[in-house]
């Protein structure tokens, strides 16, 4: 049974995702304080994070950011309201995976949790099916597949779920260019319009924190007019050494 944790000050938005959560077979808790939320959330261990942005207490940007802070790498959906600034939201400040808009489908809603939940299962199947770990090295920059762990000439790279999932997928097909209706599909499990800039936001926050130079990329490289590849380069330098 996944466990999930709504962190919102509307009740009847609550009972609404609650009643459909149920009828997932999702065991529910909630909290209506920005700061009781993030005490369920490191306390509780859920499985999936419903996070509102604006709330009593703490808002949803800095629970987020607190979370991650803790090193806690459960996924997190924020719900915005539509005069907020999204990029801004979902920018280098905070670690969220996904977001909706307010006022959002129930439909929706349930799709993306259901990919949310699905990804998980296929993290689970391809760890539990790794004989051996899986290391994949370019320059300064290691990748541990089944450790999830990224290291930076060393030191240890903090990276969300989907930002660990977006750098394995680029990096295991060097020179593969994604455009970001593909890697929307690919990494969160859906396809709708309009949501391609959840990709451009979360590549920006990954090169942030693994690129030397932001504005002269080594690793993700953007290919103008499609989206973006792993730099195919970086595996001739290591093969010549």
């Amino acid at each position: 049974m996944k466990k999930v944790l709504i962190v919102e000050d509307d009740i009847e938005i609550v009972r609404l995702l609650e009643i459909h959560l149920k009828d997932l077979g999702c065991q529910v808790l909630s909290a209506i304080r920005g700061d009781i939320g993030l005490q369920k959330a490191l306390k509780e261990n859920p499985d999936l994070i419903i996070l509102d942005v604006m709330l009593p207490g703490m808002d949803g940007v800095e629970i987020c950011q607190k979370i991650r802070a803790h090193n806690v790498t459960t996924p997190i959906m924020m719900l915005t309201a539509r005069s907020e600034e999204i990029d801004k939201v979902l920018g280098l400040e905070v670690g969220a995976d996904d977001y909706l808009t307010k006022p959002f489908s129930v439909r929706e809603f349930i799709a993306r949790v259901k990919a949310i939940f699905r990804r998980q299962k296929m993290d689970v199947v391809e760890t539990a099916g790794e004989k051996n770990p899986k290391l994949m090295q370019f320059d300064m920059l290691s990748i541990d597949i089944d450790m999830r762990k990224v290291l930076l000439d060393g030191k240890k790279v903090e990276l969300s779920p989907k930002e660990f999932e977006l750098l394995v997928l680029l990096s295991s097909n060097p020179g593969k260019s994604y455009d970001r209706g593909k890697l929307l599909n690919m990494i969160w499990g859906y396809d709708f319009k309009g949501y391609e800039h959840t990709v451009n936001s979360h590549i920006n926050r990954l090169r942030s924190k693994i690129e030397p130079d932001m504005s002269n990329p080594k690793f993700i490289l953007t290919t103008w007019g499609v989206g973006y590849k792993f730099n195919e380069e970086l595996l001739e330098t290591q093969a010549n050494h």
